[in-house]
C-alpha cells in the first residue's frame, strides 16, 4: 500500500461533508429506509425521479460504494489485485463524480498512477478518508513500490508546486483486541 499525502486541505471539508450525510439521509427517507445499505442500485434508479439530482447522486455513490466494498472483499480474498485495483478506481471517480468530495490534488494523485499502471507496478488508486485534501491510497506491487512512490511524487511536486509526503505499508490486519 502506498500513501501519498497531497498537504492540502480544503477549509469547506466540514460543512460540506455533513451536507454529503445529510444528502443521503434525506434520499433514504424518501425512498422508503432506515439505510442506503437497504437498497441496491436498480432500486434507487426506479425510484430516480423522487429524488433531487444531489440526493440521487449521494445515494448512488453510497450504493455503489457498498457493492464495491463487498466485492473487492471477495477479490482480496481471491488474490485478484487486478479487480482490487479497478474496484478502487472506480471508487475514487464515484466520490469525486456522485459524492463531490475529492480536489484537484488528490484527482492529480489518482491519475499519475492510473498513468504508472500495472505493469508500472500500480493496480489502482483512490482518495481515503473524508476528502477535501489529505490522502491517496494506492495497491502497488511491492517490488516496484519504491520506484512507483519517486515517479507519482515528483510529477505531483512540479504540477503543484507543492512537496507530498509518501508512506510505503504492508496491508494488515486491522484494530483489534490481543489477548493474553
Amino acid at each position: 500500500m502506498l500513501i501519498i499525502n497531497s498537504n492540502v486541505k480544503h477549509e469547506l471539508a466540514g460543512s460540506e461533508y455533513g451536507e454529503r450525510r445529510r444528502q443521503c439521509e434525506s434520499a433514504a427517507r424518501v425512498l422508503g429506509t432506515t439505510s442506503l445499505r437497504n437498497l441496491n442500485l436498480d432500486q434507487l434508479e426506479a425510484s430516480r425521479d423522487q429524488l433531487a439530482n444531489d440526493e440521487y447522486r449521494r445515494a448512488r455513490h453510497a450504493i455503489s460504494e457498498i457493492a464495491r466494498t463487498r466485492e473487492a472483499a471477495d477479490a482480496v480474498i481471491d488474490g485478484n489485485w487486478p479487480q482490487v485495483g479497478e474496484l478502487m478506481l472506480a471508487s475514487h471517480e464515484s466520490l469525486r463524480d456522485d459524492y463531490e468530495v475529492s480536489c484537484p490534488e488528490l484527482d492529480l494523485l489518482v491519475e499519475l498512477a492510473k498513468d504508472v499502471g500495472t505493469d508500472g507496478g500500480v493496480f489502482g488508486s483512490r482518495m481515503t478518508g473524508g476528502g477535501f485534501g489529505g490522502c491517496t491510497v494506492s495497491l502497488v506491487k511491492t517490488a516496484q513500490s519504491e520506484e512507483v512512490a519517486q515517479y507519482i511524487t515528483d510529477r505531483y511536486q512540479r504540477k503543484t508546486d507543492i512537496t507530498p509526503s509518501s508512506m510505503i505499508s504492508r496491508p494488515a490486519r486491522g484494530a483489534h483486541v490481543i489477548k493474553n
